[in-house]
């Protein structure tokens, strides 16, 4: 017996350490081979609530409307998200932000609608949202109050808060980060997680700590998507700083969970035509969660035109699910690229310069071998390339871009 008790210490150690690597989050390079099965396991221990296979896609009321919300507008918001086609690209998710309840809690501990905006209550919001085929969405805090200041947070509540979100018929809770006494984020944002999967209903978890405590890296197994960056505005310079936050952690993004560098800004209204078409293909490549933040209801046909382009969608909602990258730059002028399924690739041609130039993507850049050729899909021309070799190039207009899907010939 002594003699076999240094092997199976070696070998409980062995298996430790092994468990251990596996757990951890794993960096990918570019290129995917989509038919190996080592990558089966390209994500780890994640929440567990079957959520997010894909990035998500919505609509959410803070970055038009702020504190402005009311039961009617959201109804009406359901509707056009119908009419408008958009849901039936996938957008799914109606989502209320901060203001929409009362400051205090009811004699039971309750969180209460707000009565002179929400007079008919949360769950019949829900009911409405449900009869469209649509998903309804809340929000909350991981402290005593919500940033506003307006409302009450889920600190040493979450529990009580998770089953009445469930019993409402909330599919989704966006959880920020206001008012936190200064306690740590791993402390905090883990109990909400085991609340919501305690509360009887499956409830997408988007954690909002602003990136500040690098949540890419932990959590994963707590949330189903994470903020990356600060609060994004409707400008150019807000819009390209979130890209290049949101970039960093490219490698820890993966089905059921992904970086957020924060909601669409398209239509709203602060970003020439170009400046949005960057921004809607940027986040479609680096897999960040599609949440529109325009009015619906009132939108021109071009922010239309951008939020329902199919084959950007398509990037963004790939099996795959790779986060897309920056990988070169000269000056302003720049690659972006990322894997998707069926050993393609999708690259951006990014000019974030002041004025029109070439743009050149080559094989070496982008992870392909030198001599694979391939038929390119611009993806805003609708129009494709064939058998083209070596490198793909453009003309790009300032703040502008080029996107592109690369399948090698057979």
């Amino acid at each position: 017996m002594a003699s076999t008790l240094p092997l199976l210490l070696w070998c409980c150690l062995c298996f430790c350490l092994a468990t251990t690597t596996f757990a951890r989050p794993q960096p990918r390079n570019l290129i995917v081979d989509s038919n190996s099965t080592a990558n089966a396991f390209i994500r780890r221990s994640l929440l567990g609530n079957g959520l997010g296979g894909t990035p998500q896609m919505g609509w959410s009321s803070w970055n038009h409307f702020g504190c402005n919300i009311e039961e009617n507008m959201i109804r009406e918001i359901a509707d056009a998200m119908v009419s408008t086609g958009l849901s039936s690209l996938g957008y799914e998710y109606i989502n209320l932000d901060d203001c929409w309840a009362e400051l205090n809690r009811d004699s039971k501990g309750n969180m209460v609608a707000k009565g002179s905006t929400f007079p008919s209550g949360i769950k019949a919001l829900a009911d409405y949202v449900h009869s469209k085929g649509l998903k309804l969405g809340i929000y909350s805090d991981a402290g005593t109050q919500t940033c506003s200041n307006t409302m009450p947070g889920s600190l040493g509540h979450e529990y009580q808060d998770a089953k009445t979100f469930a019993d409402w018929g909330v599919d989704y809770l966006k959880y920020d980060n206001c008012n936190n006494e200064k306690r740590s984020p791993r402390e905090r944002y883990p109990i909400m997680s085991k609340a919501l999967q305690n509360s009887g209903r499956a409830i997408f978890y988007s954690l909002c700590e602003w990136g500040d405590d690098d949540p890419a890296t932990w959590a994963s197994s707590v949330a189903n998507s994470w903020r990356t960056t600060g609060d994004i505005s409707d400008d150019w310079n807000s819009m390209t700083s979130r890209a290049d936050m949101n970039d960093k952690w490219a490698s820890y993004a993966g089905p059921g969970g992904w970086n957020d560098p924060d909601m669409l800004e398209v239509g709203n209204g602060g970003m020439t035509f170009g400046e949005y078409r960057s921004h809607f293909s940027i986040w479609a490549l680096a897999k960040a969660p599609l949440i529109i933040g325009c009015d619906l209801r009132s939108m021109d046909q071009t922010a239309h035109d951008i939020l329902s382009n199919t084959e950007v969608i398509a990037v963004n909602q790939d099996k795959l699910g790779v986060q897309g990258k920056k990988v070169k730059q000269y000056g302003d002028l720049e690659v972006w690229a990322g894997p998707l399924s069926g050993n393609r690739v999708a690259v951006v041609l990014w000019n974030r310069g002041s004025d029109k130039a070439d743009i050149t993507a080559s094989w070496s850049d982008i992870g392909l071998d030198s001599s694979t050729v391939v038929n390119a899909r611009d993806l805003w021309a609708h129009s494709t390339r064939w058998s083209v070799k070596g490198q793909i190039s453009d003309n790009i207009g300032s703040h502008d871009c080029g996107m592109y899907v690369l399948t090698p010939k057979k």
